[in-house]
């Protein structure tokens, strides 16, 4: 049976393998060779790997990636970790125009094989400059790839697989997953590049959970139930590319989709789910949850009202699936399921 693993040993057991296989591969970014080993995803690896494999660097995100870049067009595979995405906006430059275009500009004779690590969501009050999600930004770009693992055995997989793909990757990371535990086979090899999963089978509306908030919908799924509303609940993992032929084939059995994300809605990876789900499913309903458009608060009663949880997904879909019906009481229903693992931060 697969070990019960937290999703942050996950990481550092991905990195870990990478590390071991290819010789090339090495971390670094702020503070990974520290004692908190940014929230233990990076715990052992200076010990293991030495100081030239795996060490600190200024915070100088422009400038690091961009020896990142370099690295990487010499031969290496870069592990650079961004405590969090906000930051990379410091780094579009590179990351956008160099990294993601090398290749296609110099007709195939390059390839910016680096891993991008982006931290991103809710913590501890960290407001409007520490808590975004930005993933949709890269989506956007062609010659990245986006990846959002929301389990322990994909943080492991899709880490082994993002160091091996010979495009640059944007690898995102839910702080509120990191004390999140599941069972994780360690032997088992890297991601297919591109692939989601269905989580949950059902009949009646079609969930789309981005990185954390598949557990939201997998919770806002067993509320449902109740209900008697059936929802399948896909986790796309791969953010680009994205594996629009499993969600279409979900949506043409169910006719009604939900998109949540763990980021702000206009323009962003919801909207490209639903608009490309519209353009293949004539008559589809469609609803589409996230961040409240504005930026994000720090006092805990205005965050309640900011980030979407189950019971949000669950309106929607009660909403779309049976819009005569009265809506139940599913905050209270949900204070009897087991609570999520809590993020101590404070980074």
């Amino acid at each position: 049976m697969p070990d019960m693993t937290a999703y942050k040993e996950a990481v550092r057991l991905g990195i870990a393998r990478a590390m071991r296989a290819d010789d090339d591969v090495f971390l670094f970014g702020l503070d990974v060779d520290d004692h908190l080993g940014i929230q233990g995803t990076t715990l052992g690896l200076a010990e293991e790997f030495g100081a030239k494999r795996c060490f600190g660097t200024p915070l100088s995100e422009d400038a690091m990636t961009g020896v990142a870049i370099g690295a990487a067009m010499a031969g290496m595979r870069p592990i650079h970790t961004h405590i969090r995405m906000d930051f990379l906006l410091l780094c579009m430059n590179q990351l956008v125009n160099i990294a993601a275009k090398a290749h296609y500009m110099f007709g195939g004779q390059v390839t910016v094989p680096m891993v991008a690590r982006g931290i991103i969501g809710k913590s501890w009050g960290q407001g409007a400059q520490h808590s975004q999600g930005l993933h949709s930004l890269f989506m956007h770009i062609p010659g990245l790839h986006v990846v959002a693992p929301a389990t322990p055995q994909d943080a492991m997989t899709c880490m082994m697989a993002s160091v091996a793909d010979n495009n640059p990757v944007v690898f995102v990371e839910h702080r509120l997953l990191y004390n999140r535990e599941g069972p994780v086979d360690i032997s088992a090899g890297a991601s297919t590049i591109g692939k989601g999963r269905v989580c949950r089978e059902g009949g009646d509306v079609t969930i789309v959970g981005i990185s954390n908030m598949l557990h939201d919908a997998l919770k806002a799924a067993a509320l449902l139930e109740q209900a008697n509303v059936s929802a399948e609940v896909i986790d796309p993992i791969w953010l680009a590319p994205l594996d629009m032929d499993l969600i279409t084939r979900s949506v043409e059995k169910t006719g009604r989709l939900i998109v949540a994300d763990a980021a702000w809605t206009a323009c962003g990876a919801s909207a490209e789910i639903v608009a490309a789900v519209a353009e293949r499913v004539p008559g589809v309903q469609v609803a589409r949850i996230g961040f409240a458009p504005t930026p994000c608060p720090t006092t805990p009663s205005l965050e309640k009202a900011f980030y979407p949880d189950a019971v949000t997904i669950c309106v929607a879909a009660m909403r779309l699936a049976v819009p005569e019906a009265s809506i139940p009481p599913f905050a209270a229903m949900a204070e009897d399921m087991q609570q999520d693992p809590v993020f101590k931060g404070p980074f």
